[in-house]
């Protein structure tokens, strides 16, 4: 961990029974809030399991406090620190809630089990459009100009990819965004892909047990080389949920959830 100033106040939710042998930590994709684990949490499979549910906002994410130091190693420091403090036994992320999962194992912040939905393994797995958004936020005046048209473009994008009875609640949280945070971050978040050029070999030599899940028209790419990798990690499983896209766990919450109850309670 940088340092004691460092740690944030998480926007947390728990649930499941107090008491439970088992705790999870799930942490939500970026612009993402705890909101978006909703559906997952009340799926049968972790409604009737012994599992404890500590869903956390990515801190700066969804309107939410920012800490000083964006560098993902940091949200993985941080976010081990909070696994500590709740006591979890796994750790489930989304997206760069699953990169931040991934960096936690890799940096020594968590002991693992992790599920990763949706990782990104390099920088070309991302869709360029974001990559250029990256560009565009360096120069003057225009940066800002195009991370607040975007910060508002999300949600109306995203909205036809949402379950209708999902949608309204899912585009508000989209919206509370703040553009200058999303602008920065995005900076930091790839000049850590490209730090590690690809992350396969990372997730494997950390040795921890991770489950790999994708839907089966996940808009994230993943390389052939990286597939390879990744199914030829001892430690590592693919999973593939069909008709999910790369909100897998909120377009296909039951299966989802049946994977991470397996996963908790070994």
């Amino acid at each position: 961990m940088s340092s004691a100033q460092e740690y944030p106040v998480w926007d947390v939710q728990e649930s499941g029974p107090a008491d439970a042998p088992r705790s999870v930590l799930l942490l939500p994709g970026g612009m993402c809030s705890k909101a978006f684990y909703d559906d997952m949490v009340r799926a049968p499979a972790l409604l009737r399991a012994p599992v404890r549910l500590v869903a956390a906002t990515v801190p700066g994410h969804a309107g939410t406090p920012a800490p000083r130091d964006l560098a993902l190693e940091n949200y993985a420091a941080l976010a081990g620190a909070l696994a500590a403090e709740h006591g979890c036994d796994v750790v489930v992320g989304h997206s760069l809630g699953a990169n931040i999962a991934l960096e936690m194992v890799a940096g020594g912040h968590f002991s693992g089990p992790v599920v990763l939905l949706s990782p990104t393994f390099s920088r070309p797995d991302e869709p360029r459009s974001l990559a250029v958004a990256d560009r565009l936020g360096r120069l003057p005046g225009i940066g800002a100009l195009t991370w607040w048209a975007l910060v508002r473009l999300v949600p109306r994008v995203m909205a036809g990819s949402l379950p209708p009875g999902r949608r309204a609640a899912l585009v508000a949280e989209f919206g509370k965004n703040d553009p200058a945070f999303c602008r920065r971050e995005i900076r930091h978040y790839f000049a850590y892909l490209d730090r590690h050029g690809s992350l396969v070999a990372r997730l494997r030599a950390s040795g921890a047990p991770a489950w790999v899940v994708r839907g089966d028209r996940d808009e994230i790419g993943l390389t052939a080389e990286e597939r390879a990798g990744l199914e030829a990690g001892p430690n590592v499983t693919m999973v593939t949920v069909p008709d999910a896209g790369h909100l897998v766990m909120v377009d296909q919450p039951a299966p989802v959830a049946e994977l991470v109850a397996r996963v908790a309670l070994g």
